[in-house]
This record gives structure tokens, C-alpha cells and sequence, in this order.
């Protein structure tokens, strides 16, 4: 255990865990929007395979891009 928290330590302290921490949310925020994007409609069919491939490719810009404008182009259910 101590070997372990040497390691840290030597690699920049609780930067390290920091760091680990953020990828995690990260990580969190691509899966919600690749799982939203799943189980949603869309007016245009074509825009849930558009959006798939813009969360693959573009990662956390399009995560935030989704959250921002995605919400836009779902079908509305009456």
C-alpha cells in the first residue's frame, strides 16, 4: 500500500486522482449523450446516425454541441 501512495506522490500528488476524476465525468457525459441520442426520435431520420458519428469523431466538443443544439432536432410527441 505504501509503494502505491509513493507512486502518486512521485507522479504529482492528488494531481494524478484529479486528473482520473475528470476522465471519468468525461467519460460519463459521452456516454449520456450517445445513450440519449439512442433511445430518442428524431424529426429527420438520417440525424440520429449524424449525430452517432459527430459524438464518435468529435468526442467533447460534440457532447457539448449535443447538449447545446441536439435537443433541437428531436421529434416532438403530441
Amino acid at each position: 500500500m505504501m509503494n502505491y501512495l509513493n507512486f502518486i506522490q512521485n507522479m504529482g500528488g492528488g494531481s494524478i486522482i484529479v486528473l482520473f476524476l475528470i476522465g471519468i465525468l468525461y467519460f460519463g457525459l459521452w456516454l449520456y449523450c450517445i445513450v440519449d441520442v439512442i433511445r430518442s426520435d428524431f424529426r429527420d431520420p438520417n440525424m440520429k446516425l449524424i449525430w452517432i458519428l459527430i459524438l464518435i469523431f468529435v468526442q467533447f466538443i460534440g457532447s457539448i454541441i449535443y447538449l447545446a443544439v441536439g435537443k433541437t432536432t428531436k421529434a416532438t410527441i403530441i
